[in-house]
């Protein structure tokens, strides 16, 4: 499972001209399901998200993370984190997980976040969005379950 993580002080995820999710400071996750990927993957990645301390302190140090800022969270699908570039000049996507097992997985990392206290607002798995953000810091990072 793959994730970029984009610390935020607003973002929202636009369907067909309709918002159907904003928040205000948090992480904007885009998350990528691969072959294999189960829900001890996702479980794994969301702890290791939930508890990343990238957020400023009083000091201007990193030190805080997504519950002490009292953040949330707006996770997207992104099955294109996965696109292999290696040949030619169009991407190769099957790498990616079978869309229905990348959607049950998707929608099951949202509720790890909801359980945990989180506000959460989705985009909608499969469809065509428009994500805006504003990227603070600017501090993203790149997570890849395979590689730790």
């Amino acid at each position: 499972m793959r994730a970029v993580v984009q610390c935020v002080s607003q973002a929202s995820v636009t369907v067909d001209e309709q918002v159907v999710g904003s928040i205000g400071k948090g992480f904007v996750i885009l998350l990528g399901v691969g072959h294999g990927d189960t829900e001890a993957e996702a479980e794994r990645l969301w702890r290791k998200i939930s508890k990343l301390r990238v957020f400023d302190d009083a000091d201007g140090k990193t030190n805080l993370s997504l519950a002490d800022v009292g953040g949330e969270v707006l996770v997207v699908s992104q099955f294109t984190l996965y696109a292999n570039c290696r040949k030619g000049n169009r991407p190769s996507f099957t790498e990616a997980g079978d869309p229905a097992v990348a959607e049950r997985l998707y929608e099951y990392f949202a509720e790890l976040a909801r359980q945990d206290g989180f506000p959460v607002a989705t985009g909608r798995f499969g469809a065509m969005m428009d994500v805006s953000l504003v990227n603070h810091g600017p501090f993203t990072l790149w997570l890849d379950t395979e590689q730790w």
